[in-house]
């Protein structure tokens, strides 16, 4: 299976999806006009990989800012992943954020609660107690 790329845009985050070693990354800001059409392909893709899953998996997300359509489709995504842990695969999220960002450390708390995925919280860089 092929890696996901996706360049960064003005409206539309970097992504990075590496089967190989289950690395998935998105990062920047998530503003599309359509985010069901930006995200499809990525839940697509996901739904392939995990057909044959080869690997624990990591995603990372570290997003400045996204809107309500970006929020719903990263919840599939999360979704989508948690069906891999309902399977017996090991999944990890890290939820990146900047220091004292306290409306994008809260999202990704709500998010932790909504599936049954481990969430590991970084400002910074500096691992936060969650």
């Amino acid at each position: 299976m092929d890696q996901l790329y996706i360049q960064e845009t003005a409206l539309t985050p970097e992504v990075i999806f590496r089967p190989s070693d289950g690395t998935f990354v998105i990062s920047g800001k998530s503003i599309p006009e359509d985010a069901e059409s930006f995200y499809s392909p990525i839940l697509d893709w996901v739904d392939q990989f995990s057909k044959n899953v080869s690997c624990e998996v990591h995603l990372s997300i570290e997003l400045e800012f996204f809107n309500i359509s970006s929020s719903k489709r990263l919840l599939f995504l999360m979704y989508k992943l948690n069906e891999l842990v309902d399977q017996g695969e090991k999944v990890e999220i890290t939820w990146m954020c900047k220091e004292n960002d306290d409306d994008m450390y809260e999202v990704g708390q709500d998010y932790a609660f909504m599936v049954n995925i481990p969430f590991h919280f970084y400002a910074n860089g500096e691992k936060m107690l969650a």
